[in-house]
């Protein structure tokens, strides 16, 4: 059978009595999401046998119809999308947000941005009232909503909308994520700079976020593999911004530690680490090669211009708003997607 879509449902189609639940609560009834609601009226086979049975039996216990069902949905679609970010300042979630805008401006939908901030009970907050708000579905930006301890306003919103988590994964019921392979984007990176005859590299990072780890991953890897010294002193974490590279830069002077390449997690942080790097009379890329991370214009305006690792924010922008409209329109989505990244040599290693 055919998913359901709003543009596919009809006036002829069967009314809700008034005293029956919504799909959300059949949804909420049964201890599944509303994705796997429709999934076992549509018949999908990506389904376990005893889920099947669960929801068939609240649908029976209530007296629903795929009619009904159909009716159901129509009633309690906005046409709007919830966006939630923790910095909308950030160049990288600003160009993923503002690629996600316009792609659902294309499909019909509004859509609803909130700023939470680090703090967990802001996002928690924010997710709430997106839910009030009567969102079709809701795009978290950005890996910081990596918590495990924390994650539980995302699982119980799960039960009422669909999610899609941009660069951030989650395992859970009608939870879905596009993720970049960050992992390999700084492996990739080290191998460059080994080719490049550089033997002591120095990784700075900013987050401790889903991305970030990977990132660290990706380094660790990287160094061991090609047999490099690889303690504590060669990754450091820093502020965030341009500040942050600046000052662990000093803090390798200060300590008198030697390098000849330093990678970020970011590319405003290498900002920061070229410009102390020229205060320090270090050049770039003779005595010190250096990579960031994002291809963002920062970039472009950096002297020599940055290598970076391309992650391809707007693809995955664009991947986020598909993932989420096809589970909308009823159709069968893959939990995660990867996009590779790729190296993007300029002047700087």
């Amino acid at each position: 059978m055919k998913a359901f879509t709003s543009r596919e449902i009809h006036a002829d189609y069967v009314e809700v009595d008034a005293g029956f639940m919504n799909i959300y609560e059949i949804a909420k009834k049964a201890g599944v999401s509303i994705a796997t609601v429709s999934r076992v009226i549509n018949n999908s086979p990506n389904v376990k046998p005893e889920t099947r049975e669960k929801v068939k039996a609240v649908l029976r216990e209530y007296k629903y119809t795929p009619n009904a069902i159909a009716r159901s949905l129509v009633k309690r679609t906005t046409n709007t999308i919830g966006v939630l970010t923790s910095d909308v300042r950030d160049s990288y979630y600003a160009s993923a947000i503002y690629t996600i805008e316009q792609k659902f401006r294309e499909y019909g939908y509004n859509v609803i941005l909130c700023n939470t901030g680090q703090e967990i009970e802001n996002k928690r907050e924010y997710m709430k009232i997106m839910l009030q708000k009567k969102v079709d579905g809701i795009i978290l930006v950005g890996s910081v909503f990596r918590e495990k301890s924390d994650n539980r306003h995302i699982y119980d919103a799960a039960l009422q909308v669909p999610l899609v988590m941009l660069n951030g994964h989650l395992d859970g019921e009608n939870i879905y994520s596009i993720v970049c392979d960050d992992e390999t984007g700084t492996y990739e990176a080290v191998k460059l700079l080994y080719s490049k005859g550089h033997r002591k590299m120095i990784y700075l990072y900013d987050a401790d976020t889903f991305s970030g780890m990977a990132k660290i991953r990706g380094f660790k890897r990287g160094m061991k593999e090609k047999g490099l010294i690889l303690d504590s002193s060669c990754i450091i974490k820093v502020s965030p911004g341009i500040t942050g590279g600046y000052d662990g830069v000093e803090k390798l002077e200060r300590e008198g530690c030697e390098y000849t390449a330093i990678l970020t997690s970011e590319d405003i942080v290498a900002a920061g680490v070229l410009k102390k790097l020229r205060e320090v009379g270090k050049k770039v890329p003779q005595d010190a090669a250096v990579i960031g991370y994002n291809n963002s214009q920062v970039c472009l305006c950096t002297d020599p211009e940055l290598s970076t690792v391309e992650n391809k924010v707007e693809e995955m922008a664009q991947g986020a708003v598909q993932i989420l409209h096809d589970v909308l329109e009823g159709k069968d989505v893959p939990h995660k997607m990867t996009v590779t990244p790729e190296l993007v040599i300029r002047g700087s290693c």
